[in-house]
């Protein structure tokens, strides 16, 4: 008889001043017309990479870590439950309590977090075999990924540059291969949306799933492959910083922290090295890899159980601020609460569905059952829309109704005023403010505008959801069940009466 030898377990999740110094690699980012120095110096992400190392902190925190980590009995890798492939229902119920605990510390406003990824990368093993020639460097991959904790992002968008063309006509734009040496593949060309880039230590860049790659003509756009952040030839242009213009937590409590920038990822004739390398110059394999890999699956697990995060801290601050408001006994504010709860109680029943109700995945692992993610999907858009009209037409003018900044309060002159005319039904003129000035970062100032632009689009394009909803009913088999229940009902009866059944027709009177 023959026993198993259990793998020897290792850890090297990376703590958060490690994740910091991985950032200090001479990448190449601009902002306001700056080539940045330090990410995690620079007043434009500082705020926001300490946010992100808080997270790395807490797997080794012994408060968090038994939440947050666990180790893959494939490779004796112990890592964030996320980052490994679930192999149950438990699993994945575990999984998603450390998606919510991170959640929790950016009380979901962070959205592209390490384990965002890893909703691609904790199948890449199990998956391998996928990537034909490059099985090596998936499994290679993985295991940096999960070993480390590895902060990663995707780049999956080609930028709005005459979209009705082909892709394979785009190539002073579109990334693509140039040539090809015996260290890599050279790649040129620009990918969007990089969000949160800046302070990730790779990139995945792939065509988006739905893409269009024609099969004689667009190999050379038919690429998957990791891009290291400190690679020649890779520069990310960021879009304005919220987190800079926070003049203090007090007046941007939320953007002065979590303001995950958004970026275009520029490639200059960079070589990509070909242990980088998943996917070259195939053009099935190139887009195929979106559904096989479960990414659908997965990824939707995390953004709901983010979103629920984020719902809970929008119930209680609608909640409070009615309060603040002495509106909160109006009948008509009452049922506009009740259906902002009830909505954070449809995200947490969805993802509940998801864990414990999971479909089979590759290599003998369980993912969330595809029809709930697509449900999750298809819910998240219409969600925050709603969460903002509830607090736009049930809190009115008030979020306006605050001075213009925590200077004001200080003003020798102003404060009893302020103290007397601002203040709120059960709180002081201070208690109120802080309150309101939390309200309008999470839904007017730049940085909440940005979030509903961002939740809107968060999955893809409006019509892509409802499209990929159809074409997985059709494939699943599920649109055909539900048109043989329609001809079972139009079996029942015809022209002259019932078929079958036990009604009665008039002629039995």
């Amino acid at each position: 008889m023959t026993t198993t030898q259990p793998r020897k377990t290792t850890d090297a999740l990376m703590t958060g001043a490690e994740y910091l110094d991985s950032l200090r690699d001479g990448r190449a980012v601009h902002v306001d017309g700056e080539q940045v120095k330090d990410v995690t110096t620079h007043p434009a992400f500082r705020n926001s990479a300490r946010s992100i190392a808080r997270l790395y902190d807490a797997l080794h925190d012994p408060a968090t870590a038994g939440v947050l980590t666990g180790v893959d009995p494939d490779t004796g890798i112990r890592t964030h439950r996320f980052f490994k492939p679930s192999r149950s229902a438990t699993d994945l119920v575990q999984a998603g309590e450390a998606i919510a605990t991170w959640a929790r510390a950016s009380y979901g406003f962070l959205g592209r977090t390490p384990e965002y990824k890893a909703a691609f990368m904790a199948g890449l093993g199990v998956n391998a075999d996928y990537y034909g020639q490059f099985a090596p460097n998936a499994t290679a991959w993985y295991r940096r990924f999960a070993g480390k904790a590895l902060h990663l992002n995707h780049v999956i968008i080609n930028p709005p540059a005459d979209r009705k063309r082909a892709i394979h006509d785009m190539g002073d734009v579109f990334v693509h291969a140039v040539r090809e040496t015996d260290a890599g593949v050279v790649v040129s060309g620009a990918k969007m949306l990089a969000t949160g880039s800046a302070l990730t230590n790779a990139g995945f860049v792939a065509p988006v799933g739905s893409a269009q790659l024609e099969k004689g003509k667009a190999e050379r756009f038919a690429l998957v492959f990791f891009v290291r952040m400190d690679n020649p030839g890779v520069r990310l242009i960021c879009r304005t910083s919220y987190e800079r213009r926070a003049e203090s937590p007090f007046d941007f409590p939320l953007s002065s922290r979590f303001d995950e920038n958004d970026s275009v990822l520029l490639l200059d004739e960079a070589l990509i090295p070909w242990e980088d390398v998943l996917v070259h110059r195939d053009t099935e394999r190139a887009t195929g890899f979106y559904a096989g890999s479960g990414f659908p699956n997965l990824y939707n697990f995390q953004s709901g159980i983010r979103l629920g995060v984020k719902l809970e801290l929008m119930a209680g601050l609608l909640s409070r601020a009615t309060r603040a408001n002495g509106t909160d006994v109006f009948r008509g504010v009452q049922a506009g609460l009740g259906e902002l709860l009830t909505l954070r109680d449809l995200v947490r029943a969805l993802t509940s569905a998801m864990a414990h109700d999971p479909e089979p995945g590759p290599g003998g692992t369980v993912l969330p059952r595809l029809e709930h993610a697509s449900a999750m999907r298809m819910a998240g858009p219409h969600i925050w829309n709603r969460v903002h009209e509830l607090f736009e037409s049930l809190l009115g003018g008030a979020p306006l109704a605050v001075p213009s900044s925590a200077r004001d309060l200080a003003h020798p002159e102003l404060r009893p005023l302020i103290d007397r005319y601002y203040r709120g039904a059960d709180t002081s003129a201070l208690e109120r403010i802080k309150l309101f000035k939390l309200v309008w970062d999470a839904i007017g100032t730049e940085f909440g505008a940005r979030h509903e632009l961002y939740e809107r689009n968060y999955s893809g394009n409006g019509e892509q959801i409802r499209l990929d909803a159809l074409r997985w009913a059709v494939r699943r088999g599920s649109l055909g069940r539900y048109e043989e229940l329609v001809q079972e009902c139009l079996d029942d009866y015809d022209t002259d009466g019932w078929r079958r059944g036990p009604w009665l027709g008039p002629e039995q009177d």
